[in-house]
């Protein structure tokens, strides 16, 4: 089911200073400032040969990385996101398998324009899985 890696997603306190390091002290491409409101996130796309980081800072009071930042106020991996042919096909056998989707259930648009959901960490060994529609 499971397709490419697409994103490694870090939630840092301050956005100007994640830019700086990866694209001043590491020289990376790093793509513009991107709000997404739905999310409750800024992000940017730090542009790897082989795939990309997201970094994520909250964006409003609602946002859902604000309580992830809280409990770690440097910032940290915050999710992985990894590709799926079908998106609605891999949500309906997660959820027979017992996975927990969180939200609505529904994939909502995300930063590349594409539907992607989040699966619940407590299901997938601690870790906050993003699926994204290839």
């Amino acid at each position: 089911m499971l397709g490419r890696l697409n994103h490694v997603a870090i939630a840092v306190p301050d956005l100007d200073q994640g830019i700086r390091t990866y694209r001043d002290m590491l020289g990376a491409k790093v793509s513009p400032k991107q709000a997404e409101p739905t999310h409750g996130v800024t992000v940017v796309f730090v542009e790897l040969p082989n795939t990309k980081i997201e970094l994520l800072e909250p964006l409003g009071e609602a946002s859902p990385i604000r309580g992830f930042l809280e409990k770690n106020p440097s910032g940290g991996i915050h999710h992985v996101c990894y590709e799926v042919a079908d998106i609605i096909a891999a949500r309906d056998r997660l959820k027979a398998e017992g996975a927990r989707i969180l939200g609505d259930g529904e994939p909502k648009i995300g930063a590349h324009g594409k539907p992607v959901m989040f699966l619940h960490p407590k299901d997938f060994n601690g870790t906050l899985l993003e699926l994204e529609q290839a």
